[in-house]
C-alpha cells in the first residue's frame, strides 16, 4: 500500500501494461486514499522487478527528446516517462513520438 496520487496511479498503470505487476486498486481511506499493488513473481518465487532506479529528482529534472529516451538493458527493461500524453513507458513514448521527463528505469 502506498499513498495515492495521479502520478503514482499513472506509474502503476504503466507497470500493469508492461507486465511488471499483476494488478492494482485504489482503496478509499481517511485521511487519504491508497494504491494497493499486487506484485508479480516468477515460477520459482523470484521477483519480476529486480531494480527500480529514480532518474529525475526534485532538485534535478531530466528531460529527453524522443530520440534520446534511454534504452534499459538493451530493451529488457523500461523507463517511465512523463509526457504531454500522460505517463508512458519509453516504448509507448517512442511509438507516439513524444519525449518528456524521465522518471525512473525498471528491470
Amino acid at each position: 500500500d502506498i499513498p495515492a496520487s495521479n502520478e503514482k496511479i499513472g506509474i502503476a498503470q504503466v507497470l500493469h501494461r508492461e507486465g511488471y505487476i499483476w494488478d492494482f486498486e485504489i482503496v478509499e481511506q481517511q485521511p487519504r486514499n491508497v494504491i494497493r499493488i499486487n506484485l508479480k513473481y516468477g515460477p520459482n518465487g523470484e521477483r519480476i522487478i529486480q531494480e527500480i532506479k529514480r532518474i529525475s529528482k526534485p532538485g534535478c529534472r531530466i528531460y529527453k527528446k524522443t530520440s534520446q529516451l534511454p534504452v534499459v538493458l538493451q530493451g529488457m527493461g523500461i523507463s517511465i516517462v512523463s509526457t504531454s500524453h500522460g505517463i508512458l513507458s519509453n516504448r509507448e513514448a517512442k511509438t507516439k513520438g513524444v519525449g518528456g521527463e524521465v522518471l525512473c528505469t525498471i528491470w
